[in-house]
Formats: structure tokens, sequence, C-alpha cells
């Protein structure tokens, strides 16, 4: 088989080479892990319905949305620049309320998961 001519790609010296991305700010794996198991539960619960992850200079943020076209009901973030004042870890609604911060993601994710619970009397 014949492809053509192609050169391969490899850069070289004073070649052009490709841009290299700006540092973002991205959730790590169990970060991702726990997000996605608090999705999981509210999806099979019929709550939510569709999410969107940015990465961007300053934040990473995780958005719930009930509806795909819709505004996202909730946003999860996490600002590194918080972390030692408020805490890199927020969820806000949908209005810009800051539903609750803190330097520990498991605390900031109990805000979305009301789960029942047995109250003893």
């Amino acid at each position: 088989m014949d492809f053509g001519e192609t050169e391969p790609s490899v850069w070289r010296g004073s070649e052009a080479r490709p841009p290299v991305p700006a540092s973002k700010v991205t959730f790590s794996r169990r970060e991702l892990d726990r997000i996605l198991g608090l999705y999981g539960r509210k999806v099979a619960a019929g709550e939510w319905r569709d999410y969107a992850i940015d990465f961007l200079k300053d934040r990473a943020v995780f958005s719930v949305f009930r509806r795909a076209s819709e505004i996202p009901i909730y946003r999860i973030e996490k600002n590194p620049k918080l972390a030692r004042r408020q805490g890199a870890y927020s969820v806000i609604s949908a209005t810009g309320h800051i539903l609750r911060r803190s330097h520990e993601l498991d605390r900031v994710l109990g805000a979305l998961d009301r789960s029942l619970r047995v109250v003893a009397s």
C-alpha cells in the first residue's frame, strides 16, 4: 500500500513546535472518583441527567445539569488559590450562592448528598 509521501512527525532544533498548553487546574483521579460516585447516585435517583467538566487556568469546574439544555444547577469548583484561606473546594448553586466551601472535597459534596439517615429516638 502506498499512502503517499509522508514525513515523520519529529520536532527538531529550530523547527516549529506545537504550542504548549498553558497550565490548567484539574481534578485528580481520586477527586473525580468521589464526584462521579455522587453523580451516579443522583442519576440513578432521577435528579441529575448531564454534566460538564471545565479545566481552566485558575480553577476546575464540574457542572451538573437537570437537562442538557439548561444552565447548571450546581457547580463543584476546585480553586487552588483559595486553599490556604476558605478552602479550595466549593459548591455553587445556579443562582451563584456558595452552598459550602471547605478544604476537603467530601465535606463539600455532603451539601449535595442529602441521603436519608436513620435517626434513633
